[in-house]
């Protein structure tokens, strides 16, 4: 099947200060506006990592990145949510060819992916019959069809069990109403349950493979955007909505620092040289954080391009990037929050949302930064570590 590519994404700063309108109507539906969506839609974004023979863009890889720090400056959970829709499109296509025919008949692709395992395929003929609950299912509320990760084989024979993907149209799932949180409430992030559905063996794929960057996809589509590896992608794409976030909130408190003064005192905060200080530590912070995402991208491109595998050690050092990047991020919104006063948790102020969103962002577990930094560390030390560890 080929198509004419579709054009590049048009991420203005229209559709970003749209995202920032609707935050707070977001927040209480708890789950994406349908303006938001159609937004989204409209601006080609859904299409920018489908395949060219799908009518894709079919863009490198690296170019999700940068549309879903600045859709963060408008509202963190819809840079989330619509950042995973997009990159969902890019792991459909590690799948096999009969599968991404399937799937990609159906635009926008739009699919939750909870990659936990906490699901058990029993080998049958052609397939699996799969049952499991998987929570975190972000975008869910919108999706036509979901991916989830499994574990298949016997229990009769545990060295027959191996980690896959499966995908599943929407109505083999049933959704469970359980995303009541603190923040990054627009996700919609509700539990995916299934029960007994036959999967066929096309629509499943080899986590270990799709690690490693040797998916099927790899070879069917001829572009480098197909052989990065998930754990790095994932990783970085998620780390992009606290990214964003953080540069927001330095940008809030910049202006802040004009219009507030200071009670008892009599002066505009802008006039401390304390606040100053402030904002200039967010800045070079946030300088040292932009520097390091480029390099890293940098050095898996290079490798991705050359036709290389990526060493477990480089994908170690990119996870604990992006968690870096997540924890630091985190903690520069909490600085600048604590710098403002207690006028900015009124919840008209959006800096309170940000340092919610990225509290609960902050929580995924492949940011896990003591878990990050000892895999790094371990890896780069030529040591073992175990064979499921999201590298």
């Amino acid at each position: 099947m080929t198509a004419a590519p579709a054009t590049s994404p048009d991420i203005s700063p229209d559709f970003v200060a749209s995202l920032a309108e609707r935050a707070q109507e977001a927040e209480n539906l708890r789950r994406l506006p349908q303006a938001t969506l159609d937004d989204y839609i409209a601006s080609g974004l859904s299409e920018l990592l489908v395949p060219a023979r799908y009518g894709g863009i079919e863009a490198p890889w690296q170019a999700i990145l940068d549309p879903v720090r600045r859709m963060a400056h408008g509202c963190a959970s819809s840079a989330w949510t619509l950042g995973f829709y997009t990159l969902h499109n890019w792991m459909v296509a590690l799948f096999g060819e009969q599968a991404q025919e399937e799937a990609f008949a159906t635009r926008p692709f739009l699919a939750p992916a909870p990659l936990a395992p906490t699901g058990h395929g029993t080998p049958v003929d052609g397939g699996i019959r799969l049952s499991g609950r998987w929570s975190w299912a972000t975008g869910v509320m919108h999706g036509n069809w979901v991916m989830v990760g499994v574990l298949c084989g016997s229990a009769d024979d545990p060295a027959s069990i191996y980690p896959a993907l499966a995908l599943l149209p929407i109505g083999d799932a049933a959704v469970e109403d359980v995303w009541h949180t603190d923040g990054m409430r627009a996700t919609g992030s509700n539990d995916v349950v299934v029960t007994d559905v036959f999967v066929p063996s096309h629509r499943l794929v080899n986590v270990i493979d799709i690690y490693k960057g040797t998916a099927p996809g790899a070879a069917l589509h001829d572009s480098d955007t197909y052989r990065w590896p998930m754990v790095p992608a994932l990783a970085l794409l998620a780390a992009m909505p606290a990214f964003g976030s953080a540069e927001r909130a330095a940008d809030i408190y910049a202006e802040r620092l004009s219009q507030r003064v200071l009670a008892y005192e009599g002066v505009t905060q802008k006039d401390k040289p304390l606040a100053q200080a402030h904002l200039a530590e967010a800045r070079i912070r946030l300088r040292a954080l932009r520097a390091l995402l480029d390099d890293t991208v940098g050095q898996l491109e290079n490798l991705v391009t050359a036709g290389d595998s990526v060493p477990r050690p480089v994908r170690g050092e990119a996870r604990l990037a992006a968690a870096h990047i997540v924890h630091e991020s985190r903690d520069i919104i909490t600085k600048l929050l604590g710098a403002s006063g207690a006028s900015a948790h009124f919840l008209d102020n959006p800096l309170q949302r940000i340092k919610r969103d990225v509290d609960v962002i902050a929580g995924h577990v492949v940011f896990d930064y003591d878990t990050s930094r000892e895999l790094a560390g371990a890896l780069m030390l030529g040591m073992d570590i175990p064979r499921t560890s999201m590298v």
